[in-house]
């Protein structure tokens, strides 16, 4: 018994059935991937971009102001600011130069600064009225300042001679010489001045 070919159409036909539906299948699952990934890339852009931006937390604006003297360090001033000066010598004999030992005391509870340079400490020598002497009177004008930055409590301790001559402000020359008696010395600084010591000139 001849077999009777199947006319070339049917082949093809099963052809198609065979392997068409498998890659079709394939080619629908690659797209419904794709479709999938941009979906979620769409969706994630849109609430990117429908999110309120966060505002940013502002910053504090910097505070201008003038830095205080002395680095913050108050002034010396009175009452928290002593001074006191006493002489070396009660008796300084002839020919011999009185010298004092000076003191700047913060009595304070906090620390404080004072220039104790020569422009700014003054000691004075009288003669009951007579104003005989001040360290001020001839100091150069360029002297350099002594800072001093004293904690609570501190006392600083400086010692000051006098050559036995005259002055008066203007540094003039030529004054009469002190003659020997009784002097009182006292010391001044920043508003605040000792009481007098006494001393005798032989």
């Amino acid at each position: 018994m001849t077999e009777r070919r199947l006319p070339a159409s049917v082949y093809w036909r099963r052809r198609f059935v065979v392997l068409g539906i498998p890659g079709l299948l394939v080619v629908m699952l690659v797209l419904w991937l794709a479709n999938q990934g941009g979906g979620s890339t769409a969706t994630t852009a849109h609430r990117a971009t429908t999110s309120p931006a966060a505002s940013p937390t502002p910053s504090p604006s910097p505070r201008t102001s003038t830095p205080p003297a002395n680095g913050g360090v108050a002034s010396c001033v009175a009452p928290a600011l002593t001074v006191g000066i006493t002489p070396d010598q009660v008796s300084v004999p002839a020919g011999a130069t009185p010298t004092f030992t000076v003191t700047i005391k913060n009595v304070g509870n906090t620390p404080c600064v004072v220039d104790a340079g020569e422009l700014h400490r003054e000691v004075v020598i009288v003669s009951g009225n007579d104003r005989v002497w001040s360290s001020k009177d001839c100091a150069p004008a360029n002297s350099s300042p002594r800072t001093l930055l004293l904690a609570a409590g501190m006392t600083d301790t400086s010692h000051i001679a006098w050559n036995r001559i005259r002055s008066a402000p203007g540094c003039p020359g030529n004054l009469p010489a002190p003659h020997a008696g009784t002097y009182q010395a006292t010391v001044t600084l920043a508003g605040t001045s000792s009481g007098p010591t006494v001393f005798q000139l032989g």
